[in-house]
């Protein structure tokens, strides 16, 4: 998915996590923070459709803000299961297709694992993966690994607990793929055995030779890591009730785990949540969640002008 360019790497699409290693998430993090306070035309003329098959509020309207604010327009759908014509029955790639002729990038959301793989093969434009399904949300990860950085000042040698639905949690996933590639990465993976991680991510991890335990309590562990990265169960994923409710009622961080808590370390959240994360963490310097989800403009900003600039 990666060509190089005289003097530097570029992306064609941004499809998985997989793609980036050290030296581009370096150069990308670099360039994010130059350009969190930046509004100019850079990108004038330029034209991202979003294409939105499941809703989202952070991921459209953070991508869309990212364009805005290099001075570049915005066309799509938030609702394009309904509000397009796939309710006629159009596939995926007639509808990319279309769109790649309206617009120079098409960020998409789709309910299908792959989804965004088969777009990036038929489109005439940079697509980028906004989640496909259960599979990966790449551009979450790097904006997940953007706010470990900021706010321990390093990635090498974290200790980071990821929570809730690892089974069809694509952040989760995505997240682990991008830690993988730092040095003496500890991960723990906390979810009941319905929704604990699956083994291609654990065969990732192996192959890398990052060292990961797996557990069903949040409290053996939470006073020994440095990021608690917890998920919502997605009822969405289920087709049996009883499993979702063994999900949901796993993990829930309130002001007793917080106690548990280094007084170093931090608790992210991709958002949205539900009962998972109490609103009394909220004030805690420790609570991360809303810091990490305001760094994905700035990181968005950066992939749009490298696939568009």
């Amino acid at each position: 998915m990666t060509v190089t360019a005289v003097g530097r790497r570029v992306l064609e699409h941004v499809i998985s996590s997989e793609q980036f290693g050290r030296e581009l998430l370096d150069s990308l993090f670099a360039r994010a923070a130059d350009l969190q306070d930046v509004r100019d035309e850079r990108l004038k003329g330029r034209i991202m459709a979003t294409l939105f098959y499941e809703p989202s509020t952070r991921t459209r309207l953070s991508f869309e803000s990212a364009m805005l604010r290099l001075g570049g327009s915005v066309l799509g759908t938030e609702a394009a299961r309904t509000f397009s014509s796939a309710i006629k029955g159009e596939t995926l790639e007639d509808t990319i297709r279309m769109v790649s002729t309206y617009a120079d990038v098409i960020v998409l959301r789709h309910d299908e694992m792959g989804a965004a793989a088969r777009a990036a093969r038929v489109a005439s434009v940079p697509v980028i993966n906004a989640g496909d399904g259960p599979g990966e949300h790449p551009t979450q990860a790097l904006l997940d690994l953007f706010t470990i950085e900021r706010e321990l000042g390093r990635v090498d040698g974290v200790r980071v607990a990821l929570c809730g639905d690892l089974r069809f949690g694509r952040t989760a996933r995505s997240l682990a793929l991008l830690l993988s590639l730092y040095p003496d990465v500890r991960l723990v993976f906390v979810a009941p055995d319905v929704v604990q991680v699956g083994g291609d991510i654990l065969a990732r991890l192996d192959e890398r030779g990052i060292r990961y335990t797996l557990a069903s309590q949040l409290d053996d562990v939470v006073s020994q890591v440095d990021v608690v990265y917890q998920t919502r169960v997605q009822k969405e994923r289920f087709t049996d009730p009883h499993e979702f409710e063994q999900a949901r009622s796993a993990i829930r961080i309130d002001a007793t785990v917080m106690r548990r808590l280094d007084p170093r370390a931090i608790v992210m959240h991709p958002l949205p949540r539900v009962d998972e994360l109490a609103t009394e963490v909220d004030s805690d310097p420790r609570a991360a969640y809303f810091r990490q989800a305001a760094n994905g403009v700035a990181i968005r900003m950066a992939l749009l002008e490298l696939l568009l600039a």
